[in-house]
């Protein structure tokens, strides 16, 4: 069974199937707790449910570990130190840990660090403060003021706070409680994809894999000024929505309200690539030709290479002249897979 949807998340949830113990994390907005399929706590309401790929995910949108089913250790493996430390975590949540900490509790800092980032990418620290920031996160967006946001994520000073704020969300904790974007993980069948999002418009769409992804972050943070933090809008459903009917092959033309973040030229390519007819593609220096300038194949590609809506924008369809695939910023592989997809849905 191919997950696609989080209708099929929560049958799995339900049925507490095991097998799916590391394929997705549950985030239960009633408790703040998040789990792997097969926890033997009681079954939250599907309106309650908020589905991750991964315990770093849930984690950074505010949730803590649960207790009983231990998300943030891979299933199945003895980890006593990884359950000892997530719990003195939840012990004292606003704690600023350091190495020093951990050598009090007897262990091995090099250890620790090791094997917090082998489970799920994060060191016991960056764990520790990602739990800490994001508690104060979900703070700010009930409307509470910075300065007890900045107490609950235990920053004596408002400047550090700021600044570590900042350096995770992409903004000031008083920017992240105004107009934020919001990005959030959508599951594909040919790879997972982040989605950034406000109420109105899809601000980017990302295969997971995509190298210096933080670069299109930084650029959406500086052109609009506004923190990216966790979460979905009704843009985020919609697109998730017609993005399974791509994938079905009965969704030929997204109709997701955009906001392309590009310079004139990269705008007049990207909207010539909208004109690429489904299931056919197009030779870059044909792409020059159709944006008024045979010389700009080269800047042509770059603008390619910097289109932040994956599918959407289709430069999946531009080939090289002479035929091959050229280049793909989610990979070549997914550039074939969607081209082959597209010609075997294309009369449908």
């Amino acid at each position: 069974m191919k997950i696609q949807t989080d209708a099929e998340r929560y049958l799995i949830l339900s049925r507490r199937d095991k097998s799916y113990a590391d394929a997705f994390f549950v985030g239960v907005k009633t408790t703040g707790i998040f789990c792997r399929p097969g926890c033997p706590a009681r079954l939250p309401k599907v309106e309650n449910c908020e589905f991750y790929d991964d315990a770093k995910s849930a984690l950074k949108a505010g949730f803590r570990a649960c207790k009983r089913c231990h998300p943030a250790s891979h299933f199945g493996e003895a980890s006593a130190l990884i359950k000892q430390l997530i719990g003195e975590i939840e012990n004292q949540p606003e704690k600023r840990w350091s190495e020093a900490d951990i050598k009090i509790l007897g262990l091995d800092p090099s250890t620790v660090r090791r094997q917090f980032k082998k489970r799920f990418g994060l060191t016991f620290t960056q764990y520790a403060r990602q739990r800490r920031l994001g508690l104060a996160a979900q703070d700010l967006m009930k409307g509470e003021s910075v300065i007890n946001a900045q107490l609950t994520a235990g920053y004596e000073s408002a400047s550090a706070f700021r600044k570590a704020f900042s350096d995770t969300f992409g903004a000031a904790p008083t920017q992240a409680a105004a107009k934020p974007l919001y990005i959030d993980w959508i599951t594909t069948p040919l790879a997972p994809m982040l989605a950034i999002c406000d109420e109105a418009h899809l601000y980017m769409l990302e295969f997971t894999v995509r190298k210096n992804m933080e670069r299109g972050f930084t650029k959406l943070r500086k052109t609009y000024g506004r923190a990216v933090i966790p979460g979905r809008t009704p843009i985020t459903d919609n697109i998730e929505t017609e993005l399974k009917a791509y994938f079905d092959g009965s969704l030929k033309k997204f109709e997701t309200p955009l906001a392309p973040t590009g310079t004139d030229f990269q705008n007049q390519v990207w909207k010539a690539l909208c004109d690429i007819p489904y299931g056919t593609t197009c030779a870059y220096s044909d792409l020059a030709i159709a944006v008024g300038n045979e010389k700009a194949v080269r800047a042509v590609a770059s603008s390619n290479a910097n289109n932040g809506l994956a599918l959407i924008i289709p430069c999946h369809r531009v080939i090289s002249k002479g035929g091959g695939l050229g280049g793909y910023a989610g990979g070549v592989d997914k550039k074939k897979w969607l081209l082959d997809h597209e010609k075997r849905h294309l009369g449908a």
